[in-house]
């Protein structure tokens, strides 16, 4: 029987109805059925992915990175109510060849993408399958804990992928000092060591001192080219390059600065690469990797990390707007002038 306490009937929800206009309405609050949990959301992150929901529309309510309290549990579930987590974007199976393996963020049966399929962050309360909430420890303030989604989460297994191919990592060139350029650095610095120089490359100067004060070494591409920053720094080159631009020139520019050996970690979608193979792969062994969103099973490393390192990672959130001032706030981030930023509920 399923179990819900101290909800209401209805909320106000955010209306997404396209050409950057978020209005307001009213919808039932939904009920868990059998082996869902029902979310009290308290958090949600901006991210550069619902571009399209804030410019084009969305016939569901967004978001993506949301942390919360559980309030209700449907039949079968055993997470009890009142338990603080986050939630997976990936409804996986479970079941699938990919998911026996691990490799959750390649479903072979995906059930939704909540935030994009299915009504998500935004919402006040949400629904999603148990197998998608992750508990956390209550020490881990909600809105922090939306970094174990993208930042930790997206960041470390791009780092991840690579360390399969270059397993002696010494540097790194991040291209791209947004919320996920941010979530690079900082997972590089704590799974391959403060000493790790990591080198990233933005326009924007706010970015780019935020990641300076993270103990990056910043490259304004106004005035600088990465390759001379590079050596400045006394290296030829870097094992590893993570693009989170999704731009051809940010992809072209990180293949030029890799080493020997060295890895092209693509993480932000969006536009081609260009490769000469001959000479961009195959004589200097280089590998050209995809990264999506990360594996359900990297949470639990990722939050014992954010435990002991929580001040650091705050850095990264750097406004914090209420519900009901969504439109602001990606007026906001879209300028460019932002760390994460986050809608607090």
């Amino acid at each position: 029987m399923s179990q819900v306490i101290h909800v209401p009937q209805t909320m106000n929800i955010p209306l997404f109805v396209g050409k950057g206009k978020v209005e307001y309405g009213e919808k039932q609050v939904p009920v868990p059925g059998k082996g869902q949990l029902l979310m009290q959301v308290k958090a949600n992150a901006l991210c550069g992915s619902d571009r399209s929901q804030y410019y084009d529309g969305s016939t569901v309510t967004p978001g993506h990175e949301a942390a919360g309290i559980i309030v209700g549990a449907g039949e079968g579930t055993t997470t009890t109510v009142g338990t603080p987590g986050v939630v997976f974007l990936m409804d996986f199976c479970g079941e699938c060849r990919s998911c026996k393996l691990g490799f959750t963020n390649q479903c072979l049966a995906k059930r939704a993408d909540y935030g994009f399929s299915h009504d998500g962050g935004y919402s006040p309360y949400i629904v999603v399958n148990e197998n998608v909430f992750f508990a956390i420890d209550p020490s881990i303030p909600l809105s922090d804990a939306t970094m174990l989604l993208d930042i930790m989460g997206t960041g470390g297994h791009a780092i991840k992928r690579a360390k399969l191919v270059h397993p002696d990592i010494q540097s790194v060139l991040i291209a791209g000092a947004g919320p996920i350029g941010l979530g690079v650095l900082a997972m590089a610095k704590l799974l391959l060591g403060e000493e790790t120089p990591v080198f990233i490359m933005d326009f924007v100067d706010y970015r780019l001192e935020l990641a300076e004060r993270m103990g990056a070494i910043p490259v304004q591409l106004a005035n600088r080219s990465v390759v001379d920053v590079i050596r400045e720094a006394g290296l030829e080159g870097v094992d590893i390059a993570i693009d989170t631009s999704g731009k051809t020139s940010g992809r072209r520019t990180s293949l030029d600065a890799l080493n020997q050996r060295g890895v092209l970690v693509c993480v932000g979608h969006g536009q081609e690469l260009n490769l000469g193979v001959s000479n961009d792969v195959i004589a200097p062994e280089r590998a050209v990797l995809g990264s999506e969103y990360f594996q359900y099973n990297e949470l639990t490393e990722n939050h014992a990390l954010i435990l002991n390192h929580l001040p650091y990672l705050q850095q990264i959130i750097t406004h914090r707007f209420g519900l009901d001032r969504i439109q602001e706030a990606y007026e906001l981030f879209f300028e460019g002038n932002t760390g994460k930023v986050l809608i607090e509920q």
